[in-house]
């Protein structure tokens, strides 16, 4: 169980901590940049990034089943649904804001990412900078998502009964 609490806070640190310097550090500090090397600075970083990202999204999702499957241990002929369905509402709760988290990164790898990576090679600066600003707005509502997880992970247990 130990290493399924690592590697699942670590995970999400990744993930989420990727998120908040995106747009808290990196964001700022490139706005100055002329556009054309801003956009190539932000595919070149989210390339990278989203790597790591789905690297954590499976980390997440093994150590999350594997930790609400042994906590929620009901008996030895309890089936996966019934142990998933004796976790407690706030493991419910974080289970779907990370499905819809896990959605959205989906999402924004396999569209605006991929349209920004095609616009900087084409050098259609103008079409680059739209799909990066849409980017922004997914992180933007992921990072919030993702920090009410943690809130709830670190929490929950004592406001959802």
């Amino acid at each position: 169980m130990g290493i399924a609490i690592l590697l699942h806070i670590l995970s999400a640190t990744v993930w989420v901590g990727g998120m908040f310097f995106a747009l808290v550090c990196l964001r700022p500090a490139s706005a100055d940049l002329e556009a054309s090397v801003r956009v190539k600075l932000w595919a070149g970083a989210l390339g990278r990034f989203f790597r790591w990202v789905w690297l954590a999204i499976a980390l997440l999702l093994v150590t999350g089943f594997w930790m609400t499957l042994e906590i929620t241990s009901i008996g030895e002929q309890a089936g996966v649904l019934e142990r998933v369905e004796a976790a407690g509402l706030h493991v419910h709760i974080m289970m779907a804001l990370g499905i819809v988290m896990m959605l959205l990164a989906a999402h924004v790898t396999f569209a605006p990412l991929k349209r920004l990576k095609r616009a900087v090679a084409e050098s259609h600066w103008t079409e680059a900078g739209k799909n990066l600003n849409q980017i922004r707005i997914f992180i933007a509502v992921n990072l919030a998502l993702g920090l009410a997880v943690i809130a709830i992970a670190a929490s929950g247990r004592y406001f959802f009964h």
